[in-house]
């Protein structure tokens, strides 16, 4: 009797072993079954710690009736962290190999924006942004050193551009270097032109040869993102709503500030997950405008939750300020994430005139909310609750008269 021979690793069904370190190679655009990672997921939910820092100090801001001086420290801390969460998410569509360095380098931009979270309460406060700027540098370092490592791995114009988004990563923070050096009131110019600066890398750096990110893994990444920061907007202000009540038992004059938060948040996750984008990113064109829209979407959603905090801390006399500014802290962005969700990508799988119009109309009636009193957050909810529901009867309308057309023509 013979004994049976050991199966091999192949044949047992365990995963091949895997060396720790391995070269950093593109990835094919039209590879099967993508999808985000563990790691992408972990460095997303550490991302929305900073979103939630500095929407707590444009709370702060706007509550002591200082909202243009918040809304622009806002922009530019809120641009810092999604400009570097940007790059690292379409850097992985085109490289994540997911190795042992890869991880490490990953890591460590991790621990980049938690130091610029920490630093974010001063940015607001003083204006001391040393502590923004070196959490920024520690992730766009990191992310130098990422594109370094491809280029590294590739030849010809994959190489070239690799060592262009190195280079100009690199530049770039010298450049940013004037926020801390510079006298107070040029920095908002000295921001302007980085911002541009940073934007032209990639533009730059793809111009001969595009990375090879992948469209359905891009739009995946953005909608998680997207999710993550709509749920702190609805963990922000339920937070608020409890500590006012536990404070000032003002139930009356929370219910429907909290009642309107939740139509406008739920109805912010309809409309931007109506329709999947990713057919849409066929082109560089057509990502870099998609990709660099999101800023104004990401940022509105976050502002959101933090209008809804304001609104509540004005409800319980926390706040002093107007009833008008308050609602307004929560209207306008609202109405900014409405258009932007619309000419990104909404817009794109509307047919028809009536279709087209029914954000551009939310928008423009969600802000006439505004001057509704203590109920303009929640007719501002009822009106994006109202869009939802058009919608999706415009929609179911044209697809029965489609498919009587269709049998028409068949039945011909």
């Amino acid at each position: 009797m013979t004994s049976s021979p050991t199966p091999s690793p192949a044949s047992s069904g365990a995963p091949a072993p895997r060396r720790p370190l391995r070269r950093l190679t593109a990835r094919g655009r039209n590879e099967a079954h993508r999808v985000a990672t563990p790691l992408e997921l972990f460095f997303d939910l550490c991302f929305v710690v900073a979103v939630a820092q500095a929407g707590l100090e444009l709370v702060h801001s706007v509550a002591e009736g200082h909202a243009g001086e918040g809304i622009l420290n806002y922009a530019m801390v809120f641009f810092a962290i999604w400009w570097a969460w940007m790059n690292f998410t379409w850097f992985a569509s085109a490289y994540d190999n997911d190795d042992v360095l890869y991880r490490v380098v990953t890591l460590v931009q991790i621990a980049g924006v938690l130091v610029l979270a920490a630093g974010i309460p001063r940015a607001f406060e003083s204006h001391d942004f040393l502590l923004v700027l070196i959490g920024y540098v520690v992730m766009r370092l990191a992310m130098a050193a990422q594109w370094l490592r491809a280029a590294r791995s590739a030849q010809g114009a994959e190489r070239t551009t690799a060592l262009r988004y190195a280079g100009g990563v690199l530049l770039c923070q010298i450049g940013w270097c004037g926020l801390v050096l510079l006298p107070k009131p040029d920095r908002p110019w000295l921001f302007l032109v980085m911002v541009v600066a940073e934007l032209c890398v990639p533009l730059y750096a793809e111009r001969n040869r595009p990375t090879t990110w992948h469209p359905h893994h891009i739009a995946e990444r953005y909608g998680l993102f997207t999710i993550i920061v709509l749920g702190e907007t609805i963990a922000a202000a339920t937070v608020a709503v409890k500590t006012g009540a536990d404070e000032n038992a003002a139930l009356g004059e929370l219910l429907p500030i909290a009642a309107g938060g939740l139509l406008i948040v739920f109805s912010a996750w309809w409309i931007y997950f109506v329709a999947p984008v990713h057919g849409h990113l066929r082109s560089s064109r057509q990502s870099f405008v998609w990709g660099y829209g999101h800023y104004l979407i990401l940022s509105s959603a976050a502002a959101i939750g933090a209008g809804l905090e304001v609104s509540v801390e004005q409800a319980v006399g926390k706040a002093h300020i107007s009833t008008l500014s308050a609602s307004a802290a929560v209207t306008l962005p609202t109405a900014l994430f409405l258009l932007t969700v619309w000419a990104l990508h909404a817009g794109h799988f509307k047919v028809g005139i009536a279709q087209q119009l029914v954000l551009p109309t939310t928008a423009l009636l969600v802000i006439c909310c505004s001057f509704l009193g203590h109920w303009a957050v929640f007719a501002a909810g009822v009106v994006s609750a109202l869009s939802v529901a058009t919608g999706e009867t415009l929609t179911a309308r044209r697809a029965a008269r489609t498919r009587e057309a269709r049998t028409g023509t068949e039945t011909a």
